[in-house]
């Protein structure tokens, strides 16, 4: 896997992923930014919640679910010393669905946090993570 990322004024930047996709990263404003994108550490929350909403849609329709909607809401602390890393997570979920069974929807929660989610994993080398769920359902 390749990225690069490209200096464009200030402190904003242009990240350009390996499979061809961009995405514009600004500082903050009191830092010289301008507002006109995300901020990199923003970005690893999404990573990760790209990450494990990826195993829960393939894992519940794997299972046969009938899944509708998936809402992964991520909720974090940084350390306020440098460096500045994530040292509490939570993940909240919110599965939609009809006739969804709930012994499914945490199996996969846990194998997704446990075993599959590599971002996840990863920011809980610094980070607390916890996790929880809810179920809507639909007719």
């Amino acid at each position: 896997m390749k990225a690069r990322v490209k200096w464009v004024e200030d402190v904003m930047f242009v990240g350009e992923s390996g499979s061809g996709h961009a995405i514009v990263m600004d500082g903050p404003e009191e830092l010289g930014g301008h507002g006109t994108g995300m901020r990199p550490m923003e970005l690893l929350l999404l990573g990760m919640g790209g990450c494990t909403s990826f195993d829960m849609i393939q894992m519940l329709t794997k299972g046969r679910q009938d899944i509708r909607a998936c809402v992964v809401e991520i909720d974090s602390e940084r350390s306020e010393e440098i460096p500045k890393v994530f040292t509490k997570i939570n993940v909240h979920y919110v599965v939609t669905g009809k006739n969804l069974k709930e012994a499914q929807v945490k199996r996969a929660v846990e194998l997704s946090t446990q075993k599959y989610c590599s971002a996840s994993i990863m920011l809980g080398q610094t980070a607390e993570i916890t996790h929880d769920y809810e179920i809507i359902e639909v007719d």
